[in-house]
């Protein structure tokens, strides 16, 4: 893999720049109450500018989960098995980790950017749109046909409902250790229950 370039990596801070100062408001008013262009006066850069870098003042936010937009799709392309089996080991591993995707992560900030997340409309609508282009490249990935695009939904909805249940126990309150085990049985159940409904050339490995 090519190293980025310095106008490559002067525009990817831009974007870590902006994205931290606008969540930071964000978190500190909330989000309808912050308009763009105080965004950009806090950035030092014009209305213009910004919109260059985020054409939605909704992607401000989102920038912060863009890396894994596709996630699913490089796990089953780059993995050596069965796609459930693959996403399976991928998701329990974050769940060991206390990867902040999984929601099972306790830190101050993740469980304020995700109350922020989940608690704002226009956020989770346009969190929906990010789900849907993962989607469609997990199906890309299973063959495009119809048989892939129902097994890329069901996927994305297991692996969506998974992280958001363990939020939710996290945000009520419970510890991340009380609340692993629960969730590792929790993945290993809901991965066994969506293999075993796949068609069976979607159970073997992708080549």
């Amino acid at each position: 893999m090519s190293t980025p370039g310095l106008r490559e990596r002067k525009k990817q801070r831009m974007y870590e720049t902006v994205s931290d100062i606008a969540v930071r408001l964000f978190l500190e008013k909330g989000f309808d109450a912050v308009s763009v262009a105080e965004v950009a006066a806090a950035a030092e850069i014009s209305k213009p500018t910004l919109f260059r870098y985020f054409p939605a003042k909704e992607d401000l936010v989102l920038y912060r989960i863009a890396d894994h937009e596709g996630e699913a799709a490089r796990v089953v392309a780059e993995a050596g098995t069965a796609p459930v089996e693959a996403l399976r080991r991928h998701f329990v591993a974050g769940l060991e980790r206390g990867d902040p995707v999984t929601g099972l992560n306790d830190h101050p900030e993740v469980l304020a950017f995700h109350a922020l997340l989940y608690g704002t409309p226009s956020l989770v609508a346009r969190a929906y749109a990010h789900q849907e282009r993962s989607e469609a490249a997990l199906a890309e990935v299973l063959g495009g046909d119809l048989d892939a695009r129902l097994a890329a939904g069901q996927i994305m909805a297991v692996l969506r409902v998974l992280a958001l249940e363990n939020w939710r126990r996290i945000a009520a309150g419970e510890r991340v250790a009380d609340v692993r085990p629960d969730a590792v049985a929790d993945a290993e159940r809901a991965f066994g229950r969506l293999a075993a409904g796949l068609p069976p050339h979607l159970r073997s490995e992708i080549r």
